[in-house]
């Protein structure tokens, strides 16, 4: 009988050799097109449970169709006895090919050049998604060496906030949630483990006014004028103090050398506090016209220590109070985040900067994933996965070298998880 560690070491060497894989199952993925919008994966999803029964032989797969156009896939392991649960998760939608984008290669033919791999989906997430298979896959073929259950799932909406993806897996899906862990391959970076991620309110506003004619503004009452003060308490919510666990505010502060270099100078300071953008303002019919009406879409960003709760209390004080003004919250999540002491935060750690070589940082996230439904809901989750290039524009890609490097990630982070 093997020894713990020998088992270890086969996986390990397992995994190295079957990672270049992850390429030739990207392109799989890839070539099967499911943009949102309009949201159609069912191929997609088909392709994606001929992979798992072709590559995990034994493994249970299925297919769960919450909608006409939505289907998800679940498939799932044991091991040599009763143990822990790990789940991986990744969604099969990606953003529109867009053909009219300025394309220089095929979107979806998976063209590999210069050790990139191009094509829409190749880092969000189909590249991610391929990584998690493939080591899905390694876990199935050395199942003697571990215990416990393995699950995969792939949401079919993840685009449209994931109401019948994820949510619905984890409401209905026995065993996912109970997960002791997850590990989602979203784009992100090898170099940067993400434990955690910002909440947001996107909140609509309106004001009214009465109309005149602009050289008579005595007459009228102008909704731009009224909305521009509403924005302006919008803006203000950027100050709402911040009162975060000391181990998330260690780890952006840690984390910051090696994570702004990536994300960009200023990205510690984001993940700390509230941001506000303001995306869309409309108003008005010509400038002689005093506005009748004007809206505005923001955008706000909160982070761990600052409740959806909070933020909405101090946009009820701000805008309650000024004539003409509506509001309403369109969608609201909050921030969530794993204890950075967490086993697999730990594990997967360990496993980044063995495959890499080199230090690896544990971070929040600026953007929203999937993970928020899985941390919503009390199960550890980290977020490995490839850097995204042109992401939802022309000639998106992913570098071949991170995606086999996330792929043995997830292997050897998922086994000792479940070896331990």
């Amino acid at each position: 009988m093997s020894s713990p560690a020998e088992n270890r070491a086969a996986f390990a060497a397992a995994a190295r050799a079957r990672a270049p894989e992850v390429t030739s199952l990207t392109r799989r993925l890839m070539a099967v097109p499911s943009p949102n919008p309009p949201g159609d994966v069912r191929a997609c999803a088909e392709a994606a449970a001929a992979l798992l029964r072709a590559l995990a032989p034994g493994a249970e797969v299925s297919l769960h169709a919450t909608s006409p156009e939505v289907t998800n896939v679940v498939a799932r392991v044991t091991g040599a006895g009763p143990g822990r649960v790990l789940a991986f998760n990744g969604h099969l939608d990606t953003y529109p090919v867009n053909e009219a984008l300025p394309w220089t290669v095929d979107p979806l033919a998976g063209e590999v050049r210069d050790g990139r791999l191009y094509g829409r989906g190749a880092g969000d997430m189909k590249g991610g998604i391929a990584a998690s298979i493939l080591a899905f896959a390694l876990l199935a073929e050395h199942r003697a060496a571990w215990r416990g259950e393995a699950i995969l799932t792939l949401a079919g909406d993840e685009e449209s906030m994931g109401p019948l993806g994820t949510k619905w897996l984890l409401d209905n899906v026995p065993g996912l949630g109970t997960a002791g862990a997850v590990i989602i391959g979203d784009a992100g970076s090898p170099r940067v483990l993400r434990f955690g991620e910002k909440g947001f309110l996107w909140v609509e506003v309106e004001a009214t006014g009465r109309a005149a004619h602009g050289a008579h503004v005595h007459l009228g009452d102008n909704a731009i004028d009224r909305l521009r003060a509403a924005l302006d308490a919008v803006a203000r919510l950027a100050a709402l103090p911040v009162v975060a666990p000391p181990a998330v505010t260690a780890a952006i502060a840690v984390a910051q050398g090696i994570s702004e270099p990536l994300a960009g100078e200023g990205e510690a300071r984001v993940l700390g506090a509230v941001t506000v953008n303001i995306g869309r303002v409309e108003g008005g019919t010509a400038p002689n016209l005093v506005p009748a009406s004007a809206r505005a879409a923001c955008d706000i960003r909160l982070p761990v220590g600052v409740t959806c709760a909070a933020a909405e209390a101090a946009l009820q004080h701000g805008l309650d109070g000024l004539p003409g003004i509506d509001w309403r919250v369109l969608r609201r999540f909050e921030p969530n985040h794993t204890d950075p002491a967490a086993d697999i935060v730990r594990l997967a750690h360990a496993a980044a900067e063995e495959v890499l070589g080199g230090a690896v940082a544990v971070n929040m996230r600026v953007g929203g994933s999937d993970a928020r439904w899985f941390r919503m809901a009390g199960l550890p989750t980290v977020v490995y996965g490839p850097t995204p290039h042109n992401m939802g524009g022309a000639d998106e890609w992913a570098d071949i070298a991170e995606l086999e490097a996330v792929t043995r990630v997830h292997a050897l982070a998922a086994f000792d998880f479940l070896a331990a």
